[in-house]
């Protein structure tokens, strides 16, 4: 029976994930907590002079896709006191609130660690600097997609692309919400119809078409691993994909059938058509 294995929201878009025992999903079907902040390129439209802004496209802002040594940064978000702190190496590069100050101060640590990597020519290019670090830190809105959705996969996929690469793959390079196990290999891209983890619904939506983010170190931020390459030659994939893309369905209750919206824990059961 396939259950799941580890919960993950990331806090600031582009950096470390958060494990948690569990998540909450939105009636939208967003985690809540998950992409709640970003650091906005200078000539970026800012999101809070957009009516019905809910989705932050990459080429906006930092994202592991064109900034991989992000990935080497360790960050911890307290929602209650909306505190971020960034370490690098065991040392703390920045610990600051959500005021105007701190932000300034978070945008200004990120900036000069970023312009210290390799990556820094690309910071450099016109129209980038000063970063902003953007968003109220509860609205879940700097996913990739307009649409809500819960990512998912398998660990059997993952091991199966390690083999491939003759290398040890973490699940954190793939930033989904939801990990599960005891499934086969490249189960979840079969999944047609209802999928049920826990006591909540979900329709199988797309699946996940990965890009160069994936080929970061989750812990060195070195691009160590040509995933995209061996998605599509050894498993002669169309497009290199790995993992499920879930739209909330309704849950169960003792009044009967309610929207989408709820918790899943590890441990949850997964069934899915």
């Amino acid at each position: 029976m396939a259950r799941v294995v580890a919960l993950y929201r990331h806090p600031i878009k582009g950096l470390t994930p958060e494990r948690r025992d569990s998540l909450t999903v939105q009636p939208d079907g967003r985690i809540a907590g998950d992409r709640v902040l970003a650091f906005r390129f200078a000539d970026a439209t800012a999101p809070e002079d957009r009516d019905g802004f809910d989705y932050w496209p990459k080429a906006k802002g930092l994202a592991l896709q064109d900034f991989p040594t992000l990935a080497a940064l360790r960050t911890e978000y307290d929602d209650e006191s909306r505190r971020i702190r960034i370490e690098h190496g065991g040392a703390v590069l920045v610990e600051a609130t959500l005021d105007d100050d701190g932000r300034r101060e978070l945008a200004e640590a990120v900036t000069e660690f970023v312009l210290a990597t390799p990556e820094g020519r690309r910071l450099r290019r016109p129209g980038r600097l000063p970063l902003a670090l953007v968003g109220d830190g509860e609205t879940s809105r700097f996913q990739d997609r307009p649409r809500g959705y819960v990512s998912v996969h398998g660990r059997g996929s993952v091991r199966a692309l390690a083999e491939a690469l003759g290398m040890s793959i973490d699940d954190r390079r793939f930033r989904s919400n939801v990990v599960i196990d005891d499934a086969t290999a490249w189960n979840e891209l079969e999944w047609n119809g209802e999928v049920r983890i826990g006591d909540l619904v979900f329709q199988a939506a797309g699946p996940i078409v990965r890009c160069l983010a994936t080929h970061a170190n989750p812990d060195t931020g070195m691009r160590d691993a040509k995933v995209l390459t061996t998605l599509t030659g050894a498993f002669a994939q169309h497009e290199p994909t790995l993992g499920r893309l879930l739209l909330p369905g309704w849950t169960p209750s003792d009044d009967g059938w309610i929207g989408g919206g709820g918790v899943i824990r590890v441990d949850d059961e997964v069934h899915a058509g």
